[in-house]
């Protein structure tokens, strides 16, 4: 028989991965300055990956990594993850065929990053709350607040690419859809079997994408609109966002 507290972490998961849906707040009101909009959601959201990269996933997979073996296996482990992160983004941008279209690879970029990135976190997410409901809850908020702007990087490039909400949405839900299903990945098939070493792994390639879509994507399309100040200082804003939701747990 499921417990309560499986009820409740799954409940806390599909909320946590609900909230990206939020990032569609920007297409649903009209603004005199488009540009401006695609600016800032870019600067924003770029910040909020290089800070989710750096000061969460890089520092949570050294701790996974470190609890097998020592400082310098760990942080070669996560150097080598890493890179095979953004070797795989890599890949992703020169494989698949966007049609000229920057802002719409962009957009399915982010979308392909957070599905990879919801998936770990749904399974962390709900195995936490399964044991411990306080620190389930305060893993939930962290989540539930970085997860609105990774939703901003998947549907505000989407909308003005393709000028449909509808694909916005639907490509949104998809990365939001993939966060409650770790949480049934894990409750299913790996909740026996996940260990620190595969945490590790997924968090370092998770952080190369993510890095990767960031500095190379996201950050420079919003410089290339010319109005550099607005994209610094976005960019600086989603830091500190991301920065003070990690912190929260």
């Amino acid at each position: 028989m499921i417990n309560i507290n499986t009820n409740y972490a799954f409940l806390l998961t599909i909320i946590a991965g609900s909230a990206t849906l939020l990032g569609i707040i920007p297409i649903l009101f009209k603004f005199k300055d488009k540009e401006k909009i695609i600016i800032t959601s870019l600067g924003f959201a770029s910040g909020v990956m290089i800070a989710a990269s750096f000061f969460d996933l890089i520092p949570e997979a050294y701790n996974y990594f470190s609890s097998i073996y020592r400082n310098i296996p760990a942080i070669l482990f996560v150097s080598i993850f890493f890179v095979i992160g953004i070797l795989v983004s890599n890949y992703i941008n020169k494989n698949i065929d966007f049609k000229d279209n920057n802002l719409y690879k962009i957009g399915i970029s982010s979308m392909i990053a957070i599905i990879i990135h919801n998936l770990p976190e749904g399974i962390i997410t709900f195995l936490t709350a399964s044991i411990d409901k306080r620190l389930g809850f305060s893993l939930f908020i962290a989540i539930t607040l970085h997860n609105i702007p990774e939703g901003i990087s998947i549907a505000v490039p989407i909308y003005y690419s393709t000028k449909s909400k509808f694909k916005a949405f639907l490509y949104s839900f998809i990365a939001a859809f993939s966060e409650p299903l770790g949480a049934i990945l894990a409750f299913l098939f790996l909740k026996n079997i996940i260990n620190n070493f595969l945490l590790g792994v997924m968090l370092s390639i998770i952080a190369g994408i993510m890095s990767n879509i960031s500095l190379y994507e996201l950050f420079p399309e919003s410089l290339s609109y010319k109005r550099k100040k607005i994209s610094i200082i976005s960019t600086i804003i989603g830091l500190i966002f991301m920065y003070v939701s990690i912190n929260l747990i």
